[in-house]
């Protein structure tokens, strides 16, 4: 096209007619008008959540299930709800929505508390004060509102990994000093078996009250993309059959309705950036492999130091080989790859571990062999498309400082 052309573009891209209507309809952070397929969980929440509206605290309570199955979603409607008419009646009920995955926000107790109280319209420094400070500043915010309040903790797992799960056990003790407020927590967590893992005293403190979602299923996931379609696309744009394989992607996928929507987005902007004016079966396909692909360098950007190292060193002995690579060759170039990075060495164990979950993540694929006497080793090979190698052995590069 060169620079010169580039006004052109620009001016004929502004006169073509958009497929899009109303694009943010198919993103994430959208709520809809009515949360479909999920009036059963909705009620179950609002049964506990009801209490508040009497002035009562509600029990705490826990939502569990697999990503896009509407957690967040269902507790946001049922808290707007409750919020609507608590605003009706002069009722004090406050929600506060937390989202533990965001860094510098529930990294550390010290971080999400003052999160809380600057919610609540009290200043509180980024760092600086003793964490029982911070508790104390946010304990009188709290009692002077005269409120209930509903802290809802999305992804509540990454608290706990990140912050450790005596910051709930401490939220939860909270009630028995208040005088004139309390707080219910809702938890919400991807992870199935979260509640394993926290100690016995702060399991019973957090999940009261217990509610699983269930994956949608591909009837389900159509009739969700049809009535957000609707919305988002012109008429006539999408093609017969685009909405079914999306659902039946996605429902092969632990029926995630939140990546059924970013695969019916991405197509359109696929097709779009094609010139053509409709969505079409062929841009599902290319839609999936961009979105794969940026999932994979999401997932290495987030990981470990020691995790990224591994696999820097299984990208740079692929090349080096014919394709197939052992664990004992990973381990040595690892080893000279940490002094020259200056990251402490793993052990050859621990490293076998990293190279299960790399495996786990389905970036690279692990193959047990038996070598009779000698024991046995894994055949690992990058699984990865060839042309992301480049990309990925960049970033690396720039995360490692290589």
């Amino acid at each position: 096209m060169g620079q010169k052309g580039l006004i052109n573009f620009f001016e004929s891209y502004l006169q073509r007619e958009s497929i899009f209507r109303e694009k943010t309809v198919l993103q994430p952070n959208y709520k809809p008008e009515e949360v479909l397929h999920r009036d059963n969980e909705i009620n179950q929440i609002a049964n506990v959540l009801a209490p508040a509206l009497r002035m009562e605290k509600p029990s705490n309570l826990f939502l569990y299930g697999k990503t896009g199955s509407g957690k967040t979603l269902s507790a946001k409607y049922t808290t707007d709800e409750i919020l609507s008419i608590a605003k009706q009646r002069d009722i004090p009920i406050k929600v506060i929505y937390i989202n533990c995955k965001l860094s510098k926000v529930a990294d550390t107790e010290y971080r999400l508390v003052a999160e809380i109280a600057r919610n609540l319209n009290k200043v509180v420094p980024a760092t600086g004060l003793p964490t029982e400070e911070v508790y104390k500043i946010f304990f009188s915010t709290l009692d002077s509102s005269q409120c209930i309040l509903l802290l809802v903790l999305d992804e509540i797992d990454q608290l706990v990994n990140k912050a450790g799960d005596e910051v709930i056990y401490n939220l939860t003790r909270i009630n028995a000093e208040l005088k004139k407020s309390q707080i219910s927590i809702i938890g919400i967590s991807n992870d199935l078996k979260f509640t394993d893992m926290l100690d016995p005293r702060v399991k019973s403190s957090l999940s009261e009250e217990e509610i699983l979602f269930h994956a949608y299923n591909a009837i389900q996931l159509q009739h969700i993309l049809k009535t957000r379609a609707k919305r988002a696309f012109r008429e006539d744009v999408i093609m017969e059959g685009v909405i079914e394989k999306c659902a039946a992607y996605a429902a092969r996928d632990h029926g995630d309705a939140r990546r059924a929507l970013e695969l019916l987005r991405v197509s359109g902007e696929v097709a779009e950036r094609s010139g053509k004016t409709k969505v079409e079966i062929e841009h599902i396909d290319e839609a999936e492999d961009k979105i794969e692909k940026e999932r994979i360098m999401e997932i290495i950007k987030t990981q470990p130091k020691q995790q990224q190292a591994t696999l820097y060193s299984i990208i740079t002995l692929q090349k080096n080989s014919k394709g197939v690579i052992f664990t004992g060759e990973i381990y040595d170039e690892y080893k000279e790859l940490c002094k020259t990075i200056g990251l402490r060495p793993l052990t050859q164990r621990r490293l076998s571990d990293i190279i299960g979950e790399l495996d786990m993540f389905g970036i690279i694929n692990a193959k047990v062999i038996s070598k009779g006497r000698f024991g046995r080793t894994r055949e690992i090979t990058i699984s990865v498309p060839q042309s992301m190698i480049p990309k990925l052995k960049s970033l690396l590069q720039q995360v490692l400082d290589v």
